[in-house]
């Protein structure tokens, strides 16, 4: 039986781990978890969102801005989200509207998408 969602794992490329962190951790505010000694040497970084993980790996030959895949982080202020994105010129884009959400997406800075919803 499946009981739970424990982490979803996201790629940015080879190398630009300083680069996910600042965005990541410095612009969306998460915080840095440390990985165990046995992944260290894998490349990427993890992520505490609230309850569950978010797992940065590395991946090279993959082209992000051509997939659907997306990960969704819940809010309380999306308005504020907006501003912030947008003070760090990243481009917001409407999504398409669904019951008892707001919610709006945009590529991070390695091109997967993200979106971010409040329940209305």
């Amino acid at each position: 039986m499946v009981i739970g969602l424990h982490h979803v794992q996201i790629t940015i490329p080879k190398g630009e781990e300083e680069k996910g962190k600042h965005f990541y951790c410095q612009v969306l505010g998460l915080h840095e978890l440390e990985k165990p000694d046995s992944l260290k040497g894998r490349g990427g970084f993890w992520l505490q969102v609230g309850n569950k993980e978010v797992h940065v790996g590395t991946e090279d030959g993959f082209d992000r801005l051509t997939t659907k895949a997306h990960i969704a982080y819940q809010v309380e202020n999306i308005e504020h989200w907006k501003t912030v994105l947008a003070e760090h010129h990243i481009e917001i884009f409407d999504s398409v509207p669904i019951p008892h959400f707001e919610r709006f997406e945009f590529r991070d800075p390695f091109g997967n998408r993200v979106e971010m919803i409040q329940e209305i």
